[in-house]
């Protein structure tokens, strides 16, 4: 019997929520789990009152599918996903379409595309972004793989997308093997980024002004209301707001060790092989490790017995210092993950729309915000755009925060609160916009020490040089390349 239009493999929570998304735009969805307890659950649950049905064997799954077979897993990735793909290879034909929506790493994708086209199947490696309510009702989709996978599977991916207010589909093709899942990672990546940006600015508030939950929540409500309008900020105020069963803020009672399922960690990885400086996301990642060391950090506070200071100065003005430099740290955060695309579009031959990845994201994924329309609209004045903070709009935005920014990272360091990524991403400007930085010194202790040569300021670029530092170090220098 061949009558469905796609199957779902995996019906935990994102898998059975995409699954009753599909068959409420008008699709025939079969599904299909392992764990066969959890499959009758979803067959007697949502999969009956959605019209979905389920298979008890992969085989019956590809049996009830209509060719050319479209089937999405969205399974743990890694180990899970290979044997599920080696299960389906004897069982379809030439054209049929694999899609991997987990979250799995963007070389094992390009590995899997290389695989599945080799046995004549097409494959597509999507990030899928907006957790359990964006799953049912319209998540960011980044689909990536097989080019000719996409005219098939666009109608079912498009329905089920999210939509801006003019009702762009968040869900765009984004290029050959491994972009969709790349580009999902470093969405990803700038969402530990803004995850502690905000973290930073709550401790600022707790810790620095002694402002209260209630207090707390409020401001980021009214922050929501500025250039920071976005997902994290006002999920943040409804945190903040939230009550346990006896009424005191639930907040208070979370324990502060922050949890990752290594997106963050393949982000941070990625910008060491590309070399591209993500400093903010990196410390973001550094941030959650450190966070873990709860025992040490409990050590660490008896023994220093540090105080922070309350702010004794005017608490409107520090706040809105405070919300300029967090909204100046989100721009520097999107330049590198931006940047980091950029050389890794470079690297593995990817047609990047970066303008339409700003549209992807702003509806449905985790990061979305008002800000992203200015991240199109940077790319549709200057498709070439080499960093987001060269672009007119994010330059003048980011000057007129400048001062806000450094009196909010000075007032944390003379405090002794931590603020990494506040401070990375100043750090990181800094950085960028020095024309002449100290790095002469490094090369010349590179050559030095090593024989590692440099080039000279007096000498076209791409010369190289090397100087007999003490006089009996000899002529012969060191192949000069970048790891």
């Amino acid at each position: 019997m061949t009558c469905s239009d796609i199957g779902m493999i995996g019906l935990a929570v994102m898998g059975e929520n995409l699954a009753v998304n599909m068959a409420s735009k008008g699709y025939s969805v079969v599904g299909f789990d392992v764990d066969r307890k959890r499959a009758r659950a979803f067959a007697e649950g949502q999969g009956k009152s959605s019209g979905i049905r389920v298979a008890d064997s992969l085989s019956e799954m590809v049996d009830w599918l209509t060719p050319p077979r479209k089937i999405m897993m969205m399974i743990k990735a890694g180990t899970p996903v290979d044997e599920t793909i080696d299960a389906l290879l004897p069982l379809l034909t030439k054209g049929d379409v694999v899609i991997d929506g987990g979250n799995s790493h963007f070389p094992d994708t390009m590995r899997r595309t290389a695989l599945l086209e080799k046995h004549g199947l097409l494959f597509i490696g999507t990030g899928v972004s907006g957790g359990e309510e964006g799953a049912l009702t319209g998540p960011s989709i980044m689909p990536g793989g097989s080019p000719d996978a996409w005219p098939i599977v666009q109608p079912i991916l498009t329905a089920i997308a999210a939509k801006t207010d003019d009702g762009f589909p968040c869900c765009e093709w984004v290029g050959e093997n491994g972009a969709g899942h790349f580009v999902k990672m470093v969405h990803n990546g700038i969402e530990y980024g803004d995850i502690q940006l905000i973290a930073e600015s709550y401790q600022l508030m707790r810790d620095r002004l002694g402002m209260t939950p209630a207090e707390i929540g409020a401001t980021f409500q009214t922050w929501n209301q500025t250039e920071l309008d976005s997902y994290l900020i006002g999920i943040t105020a409804d945190i903040f707001a939230f009550r346990d069963v006896d009424g005191s803020p639930l907040i208070d009672r979370i324990l502060d060790v922050a949890g990752q399922k290594g997106t963050g960690k393949w982000t941070a990885i990625s910008s060491f092989d590309e070399g591209v400086p993500l400093t903010l996301i990196g410390e973001a990642v550094y941030a959650r490790f450190l966070s873990a060391m709860k025992d040490q950090r409990l050590l660490a506070a008896a023994s220093y017995r540090h105080k922070i200071p309350r702010y004794r100065g005017d608490r409107v003005k520090y706040l809105e210092q405070l919300r300029c430099a967090l909204y100046a740290s989100k721009i520097t955060s999107y330049a590198q993950g931006y940047a980091l695309m950029t050389a890794a579009a470079r690297t593995y031959g990817w047609n990047l729309n970066y303008g339409g990845i700003a549209l992807i994201w702003r509806g449905g994924c985790i990061i979305r915000s008002a800000f992203l329309g200015k991240i199109k609209e940077a790319y549709v004045r200057n498709p070439q755009l080499l960093n987001l903070l060269l672009d007119p709009y994010f330059h003048e935005s980011v000057k007129a925060n400048d001062k806000s920014w450094r009196n909010i990272v000075a007032d944390a360091v003379r405090c002794g609160v931590a603020v990494p990524s506040l401070a990375s991403a100043l750090h990181y400007l800094d950085g960028y916009v020095n024309a002449q930085s100290p790095a002469n010194l490094i090369q010349a202790q590179r050559d030095y020490f090593g024989a590692h040569t440099y080039e000279r300021t007096d000498r076209p670029r791409g010369e190289s040089f090397h100087t007999n530092w003490t006089g009996h170090g000899g002529t012969t220098s060191s192949t000069t390349y970048n790891a």
